[in-house]
């Protein structure tokens, strides 16, 4: 029996460490994870860290595949799920309107199944009416939203912002695959 596979985005923010234990976590609950990084998420935390805890190759650029069907399509038709955590404001309104210009992006363009995001950043972007318009449009189409939640963000602005705790995220994945069962 194969194990579940989950792919996990991380962007380009402080709570991108926090998905180093998502990730571990989803591996230790029995899943197959596929982690995507942006370009500025790999400012944060390496590439190294999700392949150890993941036990597979981690995706970081369209251009430096090895294999011949590009790999955000491969992913996209045998994923069951994907999570974003962090979702930084720039890749939610990339997901939003579609712009595919990275890895990440691209496969969120391609993947048409479970989708869910956990957004993390500093209060004033998360109350922006472009961020909510964005927020909006992707529930509408299914995408569940993970928080933020309130507290002090690493600028030191306390508010609403904060990427949800990786139990919280971990309990919402679980609760969206077993909705098929």
């Amino acid at each position: 029996m194969s194990k579940t596979l989950i792919a996990l985005g991380v962007t380009g923010g402080i709570a991108a460490y926090k998905s180093a234990q998502l990730c571990s976590d989803l591996v230790k609950a029995g899943f197959e994870v596929q982690v995507i990084m942006t370009e500025n998420a790999v400012r944060f935390v390496t590439p190294l860290t999700f392949r150890t805890l993941s036990r597979n190759p981690v995706i970081t650029s369209l251009w430096e595949l090895p294999q011949w069907q590009p790999e955000h399509v491969a992913l996209a038709q045998s994923a069951e799920l994907f999570i974003t955590a962090p979702a930084t404001v720039n890749f939610i309104a990339k997901y939003a309107n579609g712009i595919a210009d990275d890895a990440l992006s691209t496969f969120a363009a391609t993947f048409n199944g479970k989708a869910a995001i956990a957004p993390a950043m500093n209060p004033n972007m998360w109350r922006h009416w472009t961020c909510q318009e964005n927020i909006a449009k992707l529930a509408s189409h299914g995408v569940r939203i993970i928080g933020p939640a309130a507290g002090r963000v690493a600028c030191g602005d306390d508010g609403i912002g904060r990427m949800s705790e990786v139990a919280e995220i971990l309990s919402v994945i679980k609760e969206m695959l077993e909705a098929d069962e």
